[in-house]
């Protein structure tokens, strides 16, 4: 079958076993072709793929809905359903996204990016079903790290108590981006049974471990005893949900799988099947990889593998950030590390390495991991949380609750800020400063370079009186060898061209390097501010320019950005200025490429040299 011509999955419904595991490893490979040129996310679409081809040969989509968590796990769903053709153009500007998409396809009725909100979605279209008397089916594909989530919890919990029917497909591959963490993680793995069951086994270990025999017979017995223990396990979570369970199977023997779905279509009431996969089956690499390389891919090539690049004059944010924690953690004993599952993608392992005591990765838990922070602080420790943007919106309560009205001492670090490309609407770093910047005992930072990230980083430990947030993106930035012990002046701004120009851009983060190259290579008049502290605000020196025409530059949203904030400081000062704001109005932005982002958000450097003229040009009214 060619991959290409598959508008309908209804043609692989006549397909026999053999022709479907046929069709599954054709599937692989063009994803292995295709995503390893347009880059995207790998492992976990090559391990999802016979039971996504199962899914559809067994179901009826779009009549019957799949709502798969997350949803960067989908490329299979987006072939089988006629978008194969399109893959050149995955992630790409005005390409087909990496997730789901409501507006792509029919076959798409929900759309995600965060972790697990499938469960709780596939709920609410469940009852809406039965409310409206309509018939089919509602399917929820979930991972074994997001299904023991706060939210997939609830979830779980609400279901078995409703009379509604949702089927939960429980992809388990012992990983999430990397390898899975916590107790109830474990619980899929290991025997956790009833007390009276433990007790029995310590006894029935002891008697038989007295003797040669014992130890002998203990041994023979133990695989059969571990595999009767893990059945038992697993029914038992999951039936205190009141959720009848079934499984595990094998997520690569198409026969088994068609057999487990065809089973849970025809109960009438919600089931977990519980489908054991491989994550990246099909690439070794993929494979053996434990540290999430192949979870979201670059551009590579497949024979030789993804490369580890090393560059002694650029580093990534998140890189010098932890760099320069992992420096003073040598010097302080009493600085701790939080992350979210997120060691590899926030540069996080060598100080899990070197640090394994006073570093915590709390898995998939956003909420536990700031108010956790909290509880470090109270504790007399000197807490730091790596948190990607986008993900820092699921812990906003606890944020304002339980860290900035205590105003315990801490430091969070919020990565990927800003537009992020290819990721798209989901993971945009954009709303961070407009939930962050109103929230009481918060000192809001952005550095332009590692000196001065550094810097802030020390001025958050050594002040050691509020909670400290420093901001910055997914880019790279120049590598400087030394570390430093400098700290700076709270809500300090600087100026890096001070030239007494009619006009003068106020910006931070990297904006503030690309727009001084942009004013000294194109001989622009215009004066710039580094506003590397967001809030509090440099209130004096903008009393200082109110005679000039502003430009505040973001790739944030404009409603309570900075920029929105400077214009509330001189109207409640009465002051009359002539201020222009360059941000993200009030939509979403879709994925691709910066550039062509910036572009339609009218915020590239040419729309800034733009600004810039016409202010110049312009004939200020008295």
């Amino acid at each position: 079958m060619n991959i290409k011509e598959i508008d309908n999955p209804k043609q692989i419904k006549q397909l026999s076993i053999n022709e479907l595991e046929h069709l599954s490893q054709d599937i692989r490979t063009f994803i292995m072709e295709n995503v390893s040129k347009t880059g995207g996310h790998f492992s976990s679409n090559l391990g999802i793929t016979d039971l996504t081809v199962a899914l559809h040969y067994v179901f009826d989509s779009p009549k019957d809905k799949f709502i798969f968590d997350v949803g960067h796990q989908s490329y299979v769903h987006k072939i089988l359903t006629g978008r194969a053709k399109d893959f050149s153009t995955l992630r790409q500007y005005n390409g087909l996204s990496g997730f789901q998409r409501r507006h792509e396809s029919e076959h798409d009725p929900w759309e995600a990016g965060h972790s697990s909100t499938s469960i709780s979605g596939a709920t609410g279209i469940a009852i809406a079903r039965d409310l409206n008397k309509e018939d089919f089916q509602v399917i929820a594909i979930i991972g074994d790290a997001a299904i023991l989530s706060g939210e997939s919890l609830e979830a779980l919990n609400y279901l078995g108590s409703s009379n509604t029917k949702v089927i939960v497909i429980l992809n388990d591959n012992d990983m999430s981006i990397s390898k899975n963490v916590g107790g109830l993680s474990k619980a899929l793995s290991d025997i956790r049974v009833s007390k009276q069951y433990n007790e029995a086994k310590d006894n029935y270990t002891q008697f038989m471990m007295k003797t040669k025999t014992g130890k002998e017979i203990y041994k023979a017995t133990k695989k059969v005893k571990d595999k009767i223990k893990h059945r038992v396990m697993i029914d038992s979570l999951f039936q205190q949900f009141g959720i009848d369970y079934l499984g595990p199977v094998d997520g690569h023997d198409m026969r088994e799988l068609i057999n487990a779905l065809t089973t849970a279509k025809k109960l009438d009431h919600s089931v977990i099947l519980h489908v054991k996969t491989i994550k990246g089956k099909g690439y070794p690499r993929a494979e053996q990889d434990k540290i999430g390389l192949y979870h979201g891919v670059p551009p590579f090539d497949l024979k030789k593998g993804i490369l580890n690049k090393t560059n002694t004059h650029s580093q990534k944010w998140s890189e010098a950030i932890a760099n320069h924690i992992e420096y003073m953690m040598g010097k302080h004993d009493d600085i701790c590390v939080i992350t979210p599952a997120m060691i590899s993608g926030s540069q996080l392992n060598h100080i899990f390495k070197s640090y394994p005591n006073r570093s915590f990765d709390v898995g998939i838990a956003e909420e536990h991991a700031m108010t956790f922070l909290a509880g470090l602080s109270v504790g007399g420790k000197f807490p730091f949380l790596s948190i990607y943007s986008s993900f820092a919106q699921r812990a906003y309560d606890q944020l304002n609750h339980d860290v900035a009205r205590m105003d315990l001492p801490c430091l969070i670090g919020i990565d990927r800020s800003d537009l992020v490309g290819s990721d798209g609407s989901t993971h945009h770093g954009v709303f961070d400063i407009s939930f962050m910047r109103g929230i009481p005992n918060l000192i809001l930072m952005a550095p332009s370079s590692q000196k001065e990230a550094e810097a802030m980083i020390n001025t958050a430990y050594y002040n050691h009186d509020h909670p400290y947030v420093i901001r910055y993106s997914k880019n790279s930035i120049s590598k400087t060898s030394l570390h430093n012990d400098e700290r700076l002046e709270i809500g300090s701004w600087e100026y890096r061209i001070h030239s007494d120009a009619k006009t003068v851009v106020i910006t931070y983060g990297d904006h503030v390097n690309e727009i001084e190259e942009r004013i000294r290579s194109h001989n622009l008049s215009c004066d710039l501010i580094n506003a590397r502290f967001i809030n509090p605000m440099d209130e004096e020196m903008l009393n200082s320019i109110v005679d000039k025409n502003i430009i505040v530059y973001e790739t944030c949203m404009v409603n309570s950005s900075l920029g929105s904030a400077i214009v509330l400081h001189y109207a409640k000062h009465h002051l009359n200025v002539n201020i222009s704001l360059m941000g993200i109005g009030e939509h979403y932005v879709t994925h691709g490429d910066i550039e062509n982002l910036l572009k339609q958000e009218k915020l590239s450097m040419d729309d800034v040299e733009l600004r810039i003229q016409e202010l110049n040009n312009e004939k200020r009214e008295s």
